[in-house]
């Protein structure tokens, strides 16, 4: 497991990322988040093509639930999201573009 994420401290998200992105070694945990990240997605559109709210419910639990697996299961550390919860968020979806640009492998 980790110990870098509750005794470091980043100055802006630039130097976050390079530690985001080694919290995510793991091939299978990357493509769990990206999994989970489309999910959103797609929900999200379900959700205002439907007009139904209710659907906003489900996003947490699709996106977290899917990157929660594969850091608990996969790479084995902790989530950066309970030390750095609004960086990790970013960084959840810079992470998700720089897969779909190719910058990091699926």
């Amino acid at each position: 497991m980790s110990s870098a994420a509750p005794t470091a401290r980043f100055a802006s998200f630039a130097e976050f990322y390079p530690f985001y992105l080694g919290e995510h070694r793991n091939i299978v945990c990357r493509r769990l988040h990206f999994i989970g990240s489309t999910g959103v997605l797609l929900l999200l559109g379900w959700a205002m093509y439907s007009g139904n709210p209710w659907w906003l419910l489900a996003l947490p639990l699709l996106g977290y639930g899917f990157a929660w697996v594969g850091h608990f299961f996969f790479e084995n550390n902790k989530p950066a999201t309970f030390s750095y919860p609004l960086w990790s968020f970013l960084g959840d979806w810079v992470m998700y573009k720089d897969i779909w640009t190719r910058r990091l492998p699926f």
